[in-house]
């Protein structure tokens, strides 16, 4: 097992703060999304979806490889609940012990307090559409794709009996932001595995948060006035609840004058039985030959997505840093690491059937 400690969450600061130093490319805020009104209309089509098997066809757009459907899907089909706001222009969907708020005007979105980034709504003849996988994901329903029918596959994940929460490390002046996101549990069975996981985020958080003042404070005292406030953020994403296990991952971005700013992803893989942390063996069921199942996977999607790399790939470290989905565990390369900026950070997922 990986040994819980501020090893973790140290080495996923220190290298992006290096980074931001480094990169030399425009600078891009989580904050700049696109707008969430459309300039030119999409065609709109009858996208095939299976739900819990049973299947229907839903109106939907699809642009730039990405699935949009009508929010009044998620009521009639699907089983969610959505209230639009026409005053506020917003659309709240909410089901599955979670609250997601979207703003139309900004193409901003919120799940459960946390400003989160992805992808905006789509407005189009008084149809509001949204990123299909990417919303049902963080409501809670796994989501697959079937290449010969063409139909999306939706099913409610049986999710393990606890409730996660939003805490906030929140500091701001007239030239300096800090905002730190981190998740805390509760109503979980055995309140000492709870205790544990909660101090290890709030740790974690903390410690992230120390690091970055003292790079911001040093920071303020370098660059003119002229350049935009200098900022810290740490943005978490739950990825898996399922079967006696927990994985997340926080993003944490840090500007401080120069080009751009960076981002650095810290993932966490928590045993539900002790509270623990899982390491990348582990999660592999202790397969003996992990590390050659995996690189061979990644190797075939990089090939089969026409990725560029900036060096060449040969293979993981034993102890990569990893996080889970509900099909599979998932290996990401960092900014730079392998690939341009503007490729953010590529994501490899991997079945969990390949390691039976």
């Amino acid at each position: 097992m990986k040994q819980a400690g501020l090893k973790q969450g140290k080495r996923g600061l220190i290298a992006f703060v290096v980074a931001a130093t480094l990169m030399s490319t425009p600078l891009i805020l989580p904050a700049q999304q696109a707008n969430a009104a459309t300039v030119n209309p999409y065609k709109n089509i009858n996208q095939p979806v299976s739900i819990e098997g049973v299947r229907v066809d839903l109106s939907a757009l699809n642009t730039d490889n990405t699935t949009y459907i009508a929010v009044r899907s998620l009521n009639e089909s699907i089983g969610l609940n959505t209230k639009f706001d026409k005053i506020k222009q917003t659309v709240t969907v909410t089901g599955r012990g979670r609250v997601l708020v979207l703003d139309l005007k900004s193409g901003g979105a919120t799940l459960n307090g946390q400003t989160i980034y992805g992808l905006p709504a789509i407005v189009q003849n008084y149809t509001t559409y949204v990123p299909f996988r990417f919303l049902l994901e963080r409501m809670g329903y796994g989501v697959s794709y079937d290449t010969a029918s063409k139909a999306i596959g939706i099913e409610a994940i049986q999710e393990n009996d606890l409730k996660i929460t939003n805490a906030v490390i929140k500091e701001e002046s007239a030239k300096k932001s800090l905002l730190v996101n981190y998740p805390q549990i509760s109503g979980f069975a055995d309140e000492a595995v709870q205790n544990k996981i909660n101090a290890l985020l709030k740790s974690e958080a903390e410690l992230n948060a120390d690091a970055a003042r003292e790079s911001l404070s040093e920071a303020l005292g370098e660059i003119p006035d002229h350049v935009p406030a200098v900022a810290f953020d740490g943005t978490y994403t739950i990825t898996y609840n399922e079967q006696g296990k927990l994985s997340l991952y926080v993003d944490y971005y840090i500007y401080t004058g120069g080009a751009h700013g960076s981002t650095a992803r810290v993932p966490y893989t928590f045993d539900l039985k002790t509270g623990n942390l899982l390491t990348l063996k582990d999660a592999t069921g202790n397969h003996d030959k992990y590390v050659s199942i995996i690189n061979s996977k990644i190797k075939s999607q990089i090939k089969a997505r026409g990725i560029y790399l900036l060096n060449p790939f040969e293979t993981i470290e034993p102890d990569r840093d990893y996080f889970l989905k509900h099909n599979g565990l998932v290996i990401f390369f960092g900014q730079y690491e392998y690939t341009p900026y503007a490729e953010g950070m590529p994501e490899f997922e991997i079945p969990f059937s390949d390691f039976k």
